[in-house]
């Protein structure tokens, strides 16, 4: 009997346009956070932007853990728990931009939580870290895209 080791996360792939990047695919599911800001620390130490890690990292996690939450499709099965894909650009020096699309039509909701609740704050933090941000839809879904800049 052959045995196979469990697949690993997923490769950051490089992008092929005209701004540097990565992109990765990951299930909708809790561990992609964990690998998501592993990647976040990995590029950005390619890019000598270090000093941005805490700030993108916290980004990509709350991004990341919205679409796990949020966008995973509806009575999916636990072996097919749905994807998204995170996308991190380098378009200038100081700037990162990242973007995190999943095949979910549901609308970004921007929330106002109590002080004693234990979550919805997620796009707060990122309205408060990121330069800009948006939720785009699309014919498939939508993507979350912000922003950040290093300090200057």
């Amino acid at each position: 009997m052959t045995t196979t080791a469990p697949p690993g996360p997923p490769a950051l792939q490089p992008l092929t346009g005209p701004v540097p990047g990565y992109a990765q695919t990951l299930p909708l599911c809790p561990s992609s956070v964990a690998v998501a800001r592993m990647s976040v620390r990995t590029t950005l130490a390619c890019w000598d932007l270090e000093g941005m890690t805490d700030d993108v990292v916290l980004v990509v996690s709350e991004l990341v853990t919205n679409a796990v939450q949020h966008a995973r499709p509806a009575g999916a099965p636990p072996e097919e728990p749905g994807w998204c894909r995170l996308t991190l650009e380098h378009p200038e020096p100081g700037t990162v931009w990242v973007s995190v699309a999943d095949l979910s039509r549901r609308r970004v909701i921007h929330r106002d939580p109590a002080d004693d609740a234990e979550s919805g704050r997620g796009l707060a933090v990122v309205d408060g870290l990121a330069t800009r941000w948006l939720a785009q839809p699309s014919r498939t879904g939508k993507t979350v895209w912000a922003e950040l800049r290093a300090d200057t």
